[in-house]
This record gives structure tokens, C-alpha cells and sequence, in this order.
């Protein structure tokens, strides 16, 4: 299923974006990461499926980011 996810900028007074897509995929993925060490280290409060499944959700979210800047400022649409 293909479905669009808009994300709302942070941007300041003037319109000047305030955090950049490269953090928001880094923090994406940064946060899976983080759910998985915890399942790996026993962590008994997480389901083991239910992580792996929202870290590929959020990895997919980061890379339909990264691909949608890239297309972006190569003037392309993705």
C-alpha cells in the first residue's frame, strides 16, 4: 500500500526552516535503532515483532525523506 505522508516543517518567524531533513530521517532511524538494542539487550517491556515492524516503518519514512530531498534539489520529482 502506497500512502503519502506529509510532515510539517519547523520553520521560524521568517519562514527559515529550522530542522533539516537530514536530521529528521537521522532521528528516524536513530529511534528504530535505539527500540531494537533494547530488545536485543532482554528487554522485556517490547515486543520483539512490534519493534522490528514500526523500525522498517520508520526506515521507510527516512528514506522516502531522503529520496523526496534528493529528487528535490536535483529538480526532479520522486
Amino acid at each position: 500500500m502506497n500512502r503519502e505522508v506529509t510532515l510539517p516543517l519547523i520553520v521560524d518567524h521568517r519562514g527559515t526552516l529550522q530542522v533539516s531533513a537530514a536530521d529528521v530521517s537521522k532521528l528516524l532511524r536513530t529511534m528504530g535503532g535505539r527500540w531494537l538494542h533494547l530488545v536485543e539487550s532482554g528487554d522485556d517491556r517490547l515486543d520483539e515483532d512490534t519493534v522490528a515492524a514500526l523500525t522498517i516503518e520508520l526506515a521507510k519514512l527516512a528514506d522516502r525523506i531522503d529520496v523526496a530531498c534528493i529528487a528535490h534539489s536535483s529538480g526532479t520529482r520522486a
